[in-house]
């Protein structure tokens, strides 16, 4: 079977295209939008309208970028959800469009179980069973891998996800949008140990974020109101404290969870996946729980086409295709 798919990303605020040929990836473009930087978050009309200007360009080039004919596609993969409607609506919308004019099928794509699945994108890959810490800026969830396809949430935040809570972190702190990765950088310079912040303990596996931010924000309120220059002066000791106790809540769970189901092959993934602390503690806690750690390439954590391919690839072998007719889902299960 030669299978040659199209995949689009457009979940949020990154436009991306990629083409794959039997599961290899062979162009994977990706276009930010940075327009969100003013206002210090995600604008979902301006993401949606950026979306349009940028996923024709975008397609062109990851087909050119290929060497593959667009003739010759088998499918096209497409985020449904779940993620910003506007913007899936504008990545669904075109998939199919273009599928159409071909006259090949869609293949609708999970975009959480894609992050999972870039892990199959390059070796090493995990056995299954296996869990997979998933971290981004809208999600956090552990999930129990058993298949290419098989997937079963263990617990997820029941608020704000890990994401969320370093990017308005960094905007108390009056860091430019989009801020985890900042926070990370000043974190490397300071002492996780120099103050602390309560965060909420719930039970089993799931995550709560929306009391570490609260105390962050309470936390900086009164510290300014004693020393305007309080931020100025402690910042880095502020973004490595608040980056340890988030990096400390996810990682006390994935021990749990990996303790009660005997399951010792960990993964990460998402936008979070990145942080360079989450990955240092990670491969620590590899040593200390005799643990097979994978942790996917830099530019398969954040938002990108080839998760949505390689997901694309598997589905397609198993004959799943989309349906024309279905509707974007911003709150999309597994």
């Amino acid at each position: 079977m030669d299978i040659k798919l199209l995949a689009i990303e457009s979940s949020c605020d990154e436009t991306s295209a990629a083409i794959s040929h039997n599961g290899r990836i062979l162009s994977n473009v990706v276009v930010s939008q940075a327009i969100h930087e003013i206002y210090g978050g995600v604008v979902p009309e301006l993401a949606s309208r950026s979306h349009q200007r940028h996923i024709i360009p975008v397609v062109h080039a990851a087909l050119e970028k290929s060497g593959i004919d667009k003739k010759d596609l088998t499918a096209v993969a497409y985020t449904r959800g779940p993620g910003l409607l506007g913007s899936l609506l504008v990545g669904a919308t075109f998939a199919k469009a273009f599928a159409a004019a071909l006259e090949i099928p869609v293949i609708e794509i999970n975009h959480m179980q894609a992050h999972i699945l870039a892990h199959f994108i390059d070796d090493p890959k995990p056995e299954f069973p296996f869990l997979c810490l998933t971290v981004s800026g809208g999600h956090t969830q552990i999930v129990q891998v058993n298949d290419l396809l098989k997937m079963k949430i263990l617990g997820e935040t029941i608020d704000d996800a890990a994401g969320e809570a370093f990017d308005k972190t960094a905007k108390l702190l009056g860091l430019p949008y989009p801020g985890g990765h900042l926070i990370d950088t000043y974190a490397r310079l300071g002492n996780p140990r120099r103050f602390t912040f309560p965060g909420t303990e719930i039970r089993d596996y799931d995550f709560s974020f929306s009391g570490l931010k609260t105390s962050v924000l309470y936390f900086l309120r009164e510290k300014l109101s004693d020393d305007k220059e309080f931020i100025t002066k402690n910042l880095n000791d502020i973004c490595a404290s608040v980056q340890f106790r988030i990096i400390d809540l996810l990682l006390k769970k994935l021990e749990l969870a990996s303790a009660s189901t005997g399951i010792s092959i960990i993964a990460i993934a998402g936008g979070v996946s990145a942080n360079s602390m989450l990955r240092e503690k990670l491969n620590e806690l590899s040593v200390k729980n005799n643990w097979q750690v994978f942790i996917p390439r830099q530019e398969y954590c954040t938002d990108n086409a080839a998760m949505i391919a390689i997901a694309g690839y598997f589905k397609y072998r198993e004959n799943l295709l989309g349906d024309f007719s279905s509707s974007p889902d911003a709150r999309l299960k597994y």
